[in-house]
């Protein structure tokens, strides 16, 4: 039986970074297994853009805001690529749409107490400041919005290739099309088993999304993870340079729903989404066909508030977020089994991938990860109290 010193398993957005940063470290002896191909569409790290941003609204992710920006400038320049595009970042939220709904600290004063908290500098706009700065958005009078000149778009697809040649440049070995049927603690190791044989290794970091749950049965454990079908639109807009990078923030607003938006990048199109709220499903039972209530909601949105945003759609895709019940990461060990790693990124996690990478690699080695990490603790009650309410923030 072939032995390595680490495997990691799925290569997504926090697998492909967990893989390079134990490659970095260890060298050879090191290999990643994916049951598809590399970029695959099936999971939730495919596509061009994912917004990053310091604007949080939560101590636990705000405290990670600023060390994900170093990591990303580590791999930038350890690659040569260029991953992260600032165009600053707005949150806007229609007070008069919420009105009245529980949005705990998701709002704008959940925001600047983040920021204030943790140095970060912002702009402060009401409705009319906001319209003279980017007339693009049409505004009702009673939105507030929030300005941070560092947010701006991260590249998935770009990222997860630069994290897989990455670690092949240090020695890692890379697997495809390979599916693990299970783990299992094996002595002071772990034994994987896959359709074509097992391997053994020392330390695994299981970066599974959708399909956790079952790769963890062999160990015991079962996680309450919700699978969602999320979805994003591409609009062919003609008005391509007052929505360039340059002229145009990517967006998140706050309202009955709640979208989030990107200038044109990836595509000649722009690219709007909502965050939560699609229908529940599983890895294998899941539909790759586009919401039409979805589709309709968008475009309603995008004709009241940001018309020359839309266009002829250029196409809608589907995509998975798998999520604990109180929408935290999962970033941990497995009680009584430290030498598996298990990592879920809650359908929010790509902005902070090159971070969790190495946090987990640091977990797969037994060391501490230099960042508060109990809000992700595999033993918190959101995972193991059956009675534990689900709380998306949506």
């Amino acid at each position: 039986m072939t032995t390595y010193r680490a495997i990691v398993v799925g290569l997504g957005g926090l697998g492909s970074a967990a893989l390079h940063r134990l490659a970095l470290e260890l060298g050879p002896g090191v290999l990643g297994v994916e049951q598809f191909e590399l970029g695959h569409h099936r999971g939730a790290s495919q596509d061009h853009s994912r917004i990053i941003r310091l604007a949080q609204h939560q101590e636990q992710y705000a405290a990670l805001a600023g060390p994900a920006y170093k990591a990303w400038a580590e791999i930038e320049a350890e690659s040569g690529q260029q991953i992260l595009t600032r165009t600053g970042g707005l949150v806007i939220e229609d007070r008069v749409a919420r009105r009245g709904a529980a949005t705990g600290t998701r709002n704008i004063e959940g925001y600047t107490e983040m920021f204030d908290r943790f140095g970060v500098a912002y702009e402060l706009l009401d409705a009319d400041e906001l319209g003279t700065r980017w007339p693009q958005f049409r505004l009702a009078g009673g939105e507030q919005a929030l300005y941070q000149e560092d947010s701006g778009i991260v590249d998935a697809a770009r990222a997860n290739a630069t994290h897989i040649a990455l670690a092949r440049a240090h020695g890692a070995e890379i697997r495809t099309h390979t599916p693990v049927r299970a783990v299992r603690a094996d002595g002071g190791g772990v034994a994987v088993v896959t359709d074509t044989g097992t391997v053994r290794a020392d330390r695994v970091v299981l970066a599974t999304d959708a399909w956790t749950n079952r790769v963890l049965a062999g160990t015991g454990v079962t996680l309450p993870l919700t699978v969602l079908r999320e979805q994003v639109t591409y609009y062919s807009t003609p008005h391509l340079a007052e929505f360039s990078p340059a002229r145009f923030p990517v967006f998140m607003w706050h309202g009955r729903h709640n979208f989030y938006g990107f200038p044109v990048y990836g595509e000649v199109a722009t690219k709007l989404g909502q965050h939560m709220g699609g229908d529940e499903t599983t890895a294998e039972e899941r539909s790759f066909d586009p919401d039409p209530v979805r589709r309709e909601r968008y475009d309603e949105f995008l004709a009241r508030h940001v018309p020359r945003f839309r266009g002829p759609e250029l196409y809608s895709k589907t995509c998975l977020y798998t999520v604990p019940p109180d929408q935290n990461f999962i970033l941990d060990s497995l009680p009584g089994a430290p030498q598996i790693v298990v990592a879920n990124g809650a359908g929010h996690a790509f902005k902070f991938a090159a971070l969790i990478g190495q946090v987990l690699a640091d977990l797969a080695l037994d060391r501490p990860p230099g960042h508060d990490l109990d809000a992700f603790a595999i033993d918190r009650p959101a995972l193991t109290d059956p009675a534990f309410p689900r709380s998306f923030h949506i």
